[in-house]
């Protein structure tokens, strides 16, 4: 920016002089840069004089040199420095402990999120502790595949139970609710018609951004089959068409549309999702697989940038049969609240890619999942016995509860589950004469329930096929199985599945895992590694470990 011309005084003359010497070594050096070359050299006295004289002359003259100076440059940080306030997360309050005989029925709609894992681990991994709201325990859980039962009928998906004795607690147990979707390989998938929508903007012209995308998009497009269509969309300061609806077979043409891609430019994101859904309504294919696949960092700051209104279109949008995917990038500014909002609004699903392992992982190994609805508008209910259960607490799905009428409520909308899909569920239960956590009531209706003393619960899950129509319904009760086992001989699933909820807790503060500290977790997660044939539990041993020698108090994140 050029400065204007500003006429100035002998005075302000003699000051700039004055200040252009204040760094000069010693007061003979001061005294000629007060003066003209071609002078003699200034007495001491002279010296001093000119010197008291800057002085008092600096205060009034310090507007004018503010007015018209240029912005500074930034500090320089030290390695490693985050600027951890731009990224944003929506802070969760942990779900409350019930009584059953205040509230015998616990209600929440599935969830096959993982953006929180590997959004921890990219934290993690660069020298710090993640902030509370980045720590979604259920998202955590469900990264990781479990070796639940197939459906055994015509359901969509098998259902698994177990019990054992909680980790962190002599007084708890946990209640693991495991659910397994049928498998379905690429080649049976239906026709994709999908939509590349690809933040372009400054905010993403940085490693981690733009050319991070282009990685994860060109694994994707390896996938594509012929009869597949990909259109490809961008925006910045406005968004445009870069590939028009194009055949999976030309996937020379495709990567090379993704190869010219170059960020710069504010983000105008609404404008971009607009689009996007438009281009997938004229590549529509009825009966097949529609959907948007949006690459951000989310930090939307041009046009809609509300968050309500935007989660609103996308809930609109998804009647038409279209769903939208976030891949979450970047860092500093990285909007994750925005990413996983979206995602559930649009009935899709969210993961935060940090690298392309994981881009290998999310569109590549589990494709099928990522693209193909099984039964969408998963809702899952459990009713406590009183006989049998005091008291309990769900594990996560904080933003994923229900109120107990939504459950038979068709109009509600909940999650989906993609084909392969494992979700994981766990509750921390206080069986009945067992120690809890709430004071007892001193006027309590007398509990009954005559003939199921040996049910711990009823377990019913609701879902729709991914077309619509009417909700099924499936039941089944939880066994009591007397003593609950130890954890030591538990499943591998189940003990591995504690020590990430153990981890997921002790990370948000530990408020209920006690003296269960990070080298139990350690402990237990080492011990249920079982068959890893992609190596996450065993990377997850090493985040704990990472973790551990970052627990200090002046690492901690407030």
């Amino acid at each position: 920016m050029s400065l204007p011309a500003i006429p100035l005084r002998p005075v302000a003359i003699g000051l700039l002089l004055a200040i252009g010497g204040c760094g000069q070594s010693s007061p003979e050096q001061a005294a000629r840069a007060d003066k003209p070359e071609v002078a003699p050299l200034a007495s001491q006295d002279q010296v001093r004089e000119a010197e008291v004289k800057a002085k008092l002359a600096a205060p009034a003259a310090a507007p004018l040199m503010e007015s018209y100076a240029m912005p500074s440059a930034p500090e320089p940080q030290p390695p490693g420095y985050r600027d951890e306030e731009r990224e944003q997360y929506q802070n969760l309050a942990q779900n409350p402990i019930h009584s059953v005989a205040e509230a015998p029925v616990s209600t929440f709609s599935i969830d096959v999120d993982t953006g929180s894992y590997a959004n921890v681990r990219r934290i993690l991994n660069e020298g710090r502790l993640p902030p509370q709201g980045a720590v979604r325990l259920d998202e955590m859980l469900n990264y990781f595949p479990y070796s639940y039962a197939p459906p055994g009928d015509d359901s969509p998906f098998g259902i698994t139970t177990e019990l054992a004795s909680s980790p962190w607690n002599p007084h708890t147990r946990l209640l693991r609710v495991g659910i397994k979707a049928s498998e379905r390989s690429i080649e049976q998938l239906p026709p994709a018609n999908l939509v590349f929508l690809v933040d372009v903007s400054g905010s993403m012209d940085r490693r981690e951004g733009l050319p991070l995308v282009k990685g994860t998009l060109k694994l994707l497009v390896d996938q594509l089959r012929p009869q597949d269509k990909v259109s490809l969309v961008v925006y910045a300061g406005e968004s445009r068409v870069v590939l028009e609806p194009t055949s999976g077979k030309d996937k020379a043409k495709i990567r090379a549309a993704i190869e010219q891609l170059q960020a710069g430019g504010s983000t105008a994101g609404a404008a971009g999702i607009e689009l996007a859904y438009r281009m997938v309504q004229q590549g529509f294919v009825d009966k097949g697989i529609n959907r948007i696949l949006l690459a951000t960092d989310g930090d939307f700051n041009v046009g809609v940038s509300d968050f309500e209104t935007l989660k609103q279109m996308a809930a609109e949008k998804r009647r038409s049969g279209v769903s939208l995917t976030t891949l979450g990038f970047g860092v500093d500014n990285y909007n994750e609240r925005l990413m996983e909002q979206l995602a559930d609004a649009g009935d899709g699903n969210y993961a935060y890619i940090d690298n392309l392992r994981e881009a290998r992982k999310v569109l590549v190994d589990q494709l099928s999942s990522t693209l193909a609805v099984l039964a969408k508008n998963v809702k899952i209910q459990l009713e406590f016995n009183p006989a049998q259960v005091s008291e309990y607490r769900l594990l996560g799905y904080e933003n994923r509860a229900l109120k107990r009428e939504d459950f038979n409520n068709d109009q509600v909308d909940a999650g989906e589950i993609g084909a392969g899909h494992t979700v994981t569920a766990l509750y921390e239960i206080v069986p009945k004469g067992e120690k809890g956590w709430l004071d007892p009531l001193r006027y309590q209706a007398s509990e009954k329930a005559s003939g199921k003393a040996d049910e711990l619960a009823w377990l019913r899950v609701r879902w729709q096929a991914p077309e619509g129509g009417p909700s099924h319904l499936v039941e089944r009760p939880v066994a009591a199985s007397g003593t609950a086992p130890d954890l030591a001989k538990a499943s591998d699933d189940l003990r591995f599945a504690a020590a990430v909820a153990a981890f997921a807790q002790q990370l948000s503060g530990g408020r209920y895992t006690g003296d269960f500290g990070m080298n139990d977790t350690l402990a237990l997660a080492r011990s249920a590694r079982g068959d890893d044939p992609y190596g996450l539990r065993g990377e997850f041993v090493q985040l704990v470990e990472l973790a551990r020698s970052l627990q200090t108090p002046l690492a901690r994140n407030p």
